[in-house]
């Protein structure tokens, strides 16, 4: 004989779900147990994820309307993270993309920048402009010396000259918002640039010689870079009418490395007594598909389009569970937040899907940019560089 087993009531089922979320929300962070590099710690768990979504926005509570209590609005990721300090918590200015594809921004708070990551009871209003962004990601947090935090994304709209049928060919650019209190945003126009379209721009958080610095990445195309590429660095006088003068390449692409296909910066560089820290990607091209990993430089404390220093390979890369998701093998930071202390959280997203956390020190990177040997190009100099190292260790 069959059972019929009965189905949850509403309010079991709601009562589940709250429960499910609340230990989700408040399940402890703790450090990878193993001795690692030296440079930084990951933590075991993703900080935000999907799930962390606020249940009020995903489902219907009304018992009428939603008898089953089914999902009404799907998250399908949370990612891609701008990060500050901000009134003595840990925010994070998330991607969150739901199941229709369309990514929008919402603010994920921490008292302690490790865990316990929740969300504000909204998402972002982001005001439009004269042709509204079809698509918005990836935002930089920038607290500006001019008073105002600006939140640099990436908009992306349908490329009006693509071919007829052509459902998939778009223009990116950099949508610039700035806001005192981070819930109520003021748009500006989008960056005008001269060197093709934009993604990756990252905001100077000082001024220079007056000016706004900013950190681009010009591309020819919305996926390939083309005769464009590499992280750019140009200047805008007003931001109320963000057009990007002076714009040159300081970190170019070279063969054969991490950066071979692309780079971008990640967030805005940390200020220290040697120089100006800096977080970017790099992308190659491998036989399963583009892989995307972290790496670090440095440049002039008093010319920022001077790069002083840059270690060999990358930084960071996706490992385990990290290399699983929507686009695998794949991992990107757009924010990291420097403490009183000298604590530096790096937040990163992996394989497009979640958001992670790895603990350092402005001492620690600072110790890594300037004494990790540098990248030689050849495969010659790699066992040169480990050989002196060897010869190094045996003369102790």
């Amino acid at each position: 004989m069959t059972t019929i087993t009965s189905s949850p009531t509403f309010q079991e089922r709601k009562s589940a779900l709250e429960n499910e979320h609340k230990a989700l929300l408040e399940l402890k962070n703790s450090p990878v147990e193993t001795a690692g590099n030296g440079i930084y710690e990951r933590y075991k768990n993703p900080v935000v994820t999907a799930a962390h979504a606020p249940l009020n926005w995903r489902f219907d509570f009304n018992e009428k309307t939603n008898p089953f209590l089914q999902e009404r609005i799907g998250i399908n990721a949370a990612f891609n993270a701008g990060a500050m300090k901000w009134n003595g918590k840990y925010l994070l200015a998330v991607r969150v993309e739901g199941i229709d594809r369309k990514s929008f921004f919402a603010i994920a708070e921490s008292p302690n920048g490790i865990d316990n990551f929740k969300f504000w009871d909204k998402p972002c209003v982001i005001p439009q402009t004269a042709d509204p962004d079809t698509n918005v990601y990836d935002m930089r947090l920038i607290n500006h010396e001019d008073g105002y935090v600006y939140g640099i994304f990436c908009t992306e709209r349908k490329d009006p000259k693509a071919p007829k049928g052509d459902t998939s060919s778009a223009v990116a650019n950099a949508g610039i918002v700035r806001s005192k209190d981070l819930i109520n945003w003021e748009r500006l126009p989008d960056l005008i640039s001269n060197t093709g379209q934009q993604r990756n721009v990252v905001l100077h958080p000082k001024f220079v010689n007056g000016k706004y610095a900013l950190y681009t990445r010009p591309q020819d195309g919305f996926i390939d870079v083309g005769s464009g590429g590499g992280i750019g660095l140009g200047y805008v006088e007003d931001m109320k009418n963000p057009v990007v003068k002076d714009e040159k390449i300081i970190f170019g692409k070279q063969y054969h490395t991490i950066y071979e296909l692309k780079n971008g910066l990640g967030p805005a560089p940390i200020k220290t007594s040697k120089g100006w820290l800096h977080l970017a990607h790099g992308v190659r091209n491998t036989a399963a598909g583009l892989r995307y990993t972290l790496y670090m430089f440095m440049t002039d404390l008093n010319d920022i389009s001077k790069v002083t220093h840059v270690p060999a390979g990358h930084f960071m890369g996706p490992e385990g569970i990290e290399r699983v998701g929507d686009v695998s093998n794949v991992l990107f930071s757009n924010g990291w937040i420097e403490d009183e202390d000298g604590t530096v959280y790096i937040y990163y997203a992996s394989s497009d899907t979640r958001m992670h956390v790895a603990v350092s020190t402005v001492d620690k990177l600072v110790d890594y940019v300037i004494n990790t040997p540098a990248d030689t190009f050849i495969s010659s100099g790699s066992v040169q560089t480990i050989i002196n190292q060897i010869e190094k260790n045996n003369a102790i």
